[in-house]
C-alpha cells in the first residue's frame, strides 16, 4: 500500500503537533491508531468499500472509461415505475400547455401585445408573460454572477452571501411595508431576522465551510466539464421557466371565466374557475418535478466526476461527465425520478402554503395567516430533512447504481457508522447556496412587485393577483438558481459520501487535504475513524 506521508505544502500542519493522531500513519509509513485502536481491516470493520472497480492501484493498460471504473455489477434499469410516471407527467404537461397556448395565440391582440395595451381586465395577460421574461432575465444573470463570485472569491463567497441576503431581505421587507402590502413585508421580514440568527451562529464553522468550497472549486477546474455542465443546465432551466411561465398565463387567458373572454369559444373550450386551479395545481406541481429531476440529474453527473477524482485521481477516467451523464439517464433515470417526485411534491405543498397565507394575509384574517405560516415552517422542516438525505443518496447512486430506496437507507446507515455526520454538519455550502438562491429569488419577487406597481395592469387594479404573481416570480428565481449553483454543492457531498466509503483514500491519496482539514477542524480526525 501506498504510503500517507504529507508532502509540500502539507507538511508544514505536520512539524506542529495537531491533537492526537495526525494523519494515522507512523515514522515508517505504517498504519497506526494511537488513541481508537487498530480498527479491522480492510474498512475498518464496515461492509462499504469504494464501488467496485475505484480501485486506484488497478493496473489498465489505458485510462479506463467511468464505466470501468465504476463497475456496477449487472446493471438494470431501477425504479422503472417512477421513470415511466415521469415522462406520462411531462406528456401530460406538453398537451396542457399545448391547449393553452393555442387559447393565448387565438386572441393575442385581445390580451396586447407587450407590458400595455392589453383589453384584458379579467387575468393574467401579456403584460404578465413580459414580467415573466424579465424575472428570468434577472435569475440567469444573477446565478451566472453567483458562480462567477464563487469562483473568483472563494474565502470571501460565504460573507457576501449572507451580508447581501440580509441587506435585500430587509430592503425588500421595508419597502413592501412602507407600500402597505403588509402580508408580503411581513413575511420577508420574519425570514430576514431568522436570516441574521442563523448567519450569526455560522461563524466559527465558516473556515472549514471555505476549505470544502475551495477543494470543489479545484476539482472543477481541472476535471471532467463541471463549469459546462452548469451552465448546459441552467440554459435548460431559464428554458423551462420561460415555459412554464407562458403556460401559467396562457391557462389564465384560456379558461377564466368572463362574459369578455373569447377564447372560451376557441378550441378546447369551457371556462371555470375550478377548471383553472385544477391545471395551474397540475402545471405547478409539474413543474417542480420536471426541475426537480433536471438538478437532480446534473447533481448525479456531477458526483460521477468528483467520485472519479477521490478514488481514481492517479488514473482518472476519460470521459468521466459523459459516462456519469449516460447513467444518470439510462438505468439510474428512474430513481431520479423517484427522488424528485418526493422533493417536488414537498416543494409544491409549500408553495400552496405560501400563496394560502398571503392571500389570508390579504383579506385579514390574522388567526388564517399564523396557521398557515407555522405549517410552512413544518413544511420547510420536511423538506430540508428530505433533500439532506437526497444529496447524499444521488451521490450513491452515480457510483454504486442502487435503487432509490436501497441508496438512501444505505448512506443514512453508513454516514451515521462513519461519524461523517460530524463533518456534514460543520459544512455550510448547503446552506449558504441555499441563502444564495434565496437572495435571487427575492430580486424576483422585488421586480415582479415593482414591476405590478409602475405597470398598474387591469387585471391587478385591485391587487388580487399580486400575491400569485410575487409568489410565482420567487419560485422562478429559486429554481434557476439552484440548478446553476448544484455543481458546487454536489461536489462537497460528493467528496463527504466518498469519505464515509473510504476514508483511508483521503489520507493516502490527498494527503494535501486531508491535512488542511486537520489544521482547520481537528475533529475530523474523530468523524473519519468513528
Amino acid at each position: 500500500m501506498a504510503t500517507g506521508a504529507p508532502h509540500g505544502e502539507a507538511a508544514a500542519y505536520y512539524q506542529q503537533p495537531p491533537p492526537a493522531p495526525q494523519n494515522g500513519y507512523d515514522s515508517n509509513g505504517q498504519k497506526e491508531y494511537p488513541q481508537y485502536g487498530a480498527p479491522p481491516p480492510p474498512q475498518y470493520g464496515q461492509n462499504y468499500g469504494p464501488p467496485n472497480g475505484a480501485d486506484p492501484n488497478y493496473a489498465y493498460s489505458e485510462k479506463p472509461t467511468f464505466d470501468q471504473a465504476f463497475k456496477v455489477d449487472a446493471p438494470k434499469w431501477n425504479d422503472l415505475w417512477a421513470g415511466i410516471l415521469f415522462l406520462i407527467v411531462f406528456g401530460a404537461y406538453v398537451a396542457v400547455s399545448g391547449i393553452a397556448l393555442q387559447g393565448y395565440a387565438a386572441t393575442h391582440d385581445f390580451n396586447g401585445g407587450g407590458i400595455y395595451g392589453s383589453q384584458n381586465d379579467f387575468g393574467l395577460s401579456t403584460n404578465t408573460i413580459v414580467l415573466f421574461i424579465f424575472c428570468l432575465c434577472v435569475a440567469i444573470v444573477f446565478s451566472y454572477s453567483y458562480v462567477w463570485l464563487a469562483r473568483a472569491f472563494t474565502k470571501q463567497f460565504i460573507w457576501i452571501t449572507g451580508i447581501l441576503n440580509i441587506i435585500f431581505g430587509f430592503v425588500t421587507a421595508i419597502y413592501m411595508l412602507s407600500r402597505h402590502y403588509w402580508s408580503g413585508g411581513i413575511v420577508f421580514l420574519i425570514f430576514s431576522i431568522f436570516t441574521v440568527v442563523c448567519f450569526i451562529s455560522w461563524i466559527k464553522r465558516i473556515p472549514f465551510s471555505v476549505l470544502m468550497l475551495q477543494t470543489a472549486i479545484d476539482v472543477s477546474k481541472n476535471y471532467g466539464h463541471v463549469y459546462l455542465v452548469s451552465a448546459l443546465g441552467g440554459l435548460f432551466a431559464t428554458a423551462l421557466g420561460a415555459w412554464y411561465a407562458t403556460s401559467l398565463v396562457s391557462i389564465y387567458v384560456k379558461y377564466e371565466p368572463s362574459s369578455n373572454n373569447d377564447a372560451c369559444n376557441t378550441g378546447a373550450g369551457g371556462c371555470g374557475k375550478g377548471k383553472v386551479i385544477g391545471l395551474l395545481v397540475f402545471i405547478t406541481f409539474a413543474m417542480y418535478w420536471i426541475s426537480e429531476w433536471l438538478k437532480n440529474t446534473i447533481h448525479v453527473t456531477i458526483s460521477g466526476v468528483y467520485g472519479s477524482w477521490y478514488f481514481c485521481s492517479q488514473n482518472f477516467p476519460k470521459g468521466a461527465t459523459r459516462g456519469a451523464f449516460r447513467r444518470a439517464t439510462t438505468y439510474s433515470f428512474g430513481s431520479i425520478s423517484f427522488g424528485s417526485l418526493v422533493v417536488a411534491i414537498i416543494n409544491f405543498l409549500r408553495q400552496l402554503c405560501s400563496v394560502a397565507q398571503q392571500q389570508e394575509a390579504a383579506q385579514g384574517n390574522l388567526v388564517g395567516t399564523i396557521l398557515f405560516c407555522v405549517l410552512g415552517c413544518f413544511i420547510s422542516i420536511l423538506d430540508w430533512a428530505v433533500q439532506f438525505l437526497n444529496r447524499y443518496a444521488f451521490s450513491h447512486i452515480a457510483l454504486y447504481g442502487k435503487p432509490y430506496i436501497a441508496a438512501a437507507r444505505d448512506t443514512w446507515r453508513m454516514i451515521k457508522d462513519r461519524g461523517i455526520d460530524a463533518l456534514v454538519n460543520e459544512c455550510l455550502i448547503g446552506p449558504v447556496l441555499s441563502m444564495g438562491a434565496v437572495f435571487i429569488a427575492y430580486a424576483c419577487a422585488l421586480l415582479a412587485y415593482l414591476y405590478l406597481i409602475f405597470t398598474s395592469p387591469a387585471y391587478n387594479a385591485n391587487g388580487e393577483y399580486t400575491a400569485v404573481v410575487v409568489a410565482f416570480a420567487f419560485v422562478i428565481g429559486l429554481q434557476i438558481c439552484h440548478v446553476f449553483t448544484t455543481p458546487l454543492s454536489s461536489g462537497i457531498d460528493t467528496i463527504f459520501v466518498a469519505c464515509a466509503w473510504d476514508p483511508e483514500v483521503l489520507m493516502r491519496d490527498h494527503p494535501d487535504l486531508y491535512a488542511r482539514m486537520v489544521s482547520v477542524y481537528p475533529h475530523v480526525q474523530q468523524a473519519i475513524h468513528a
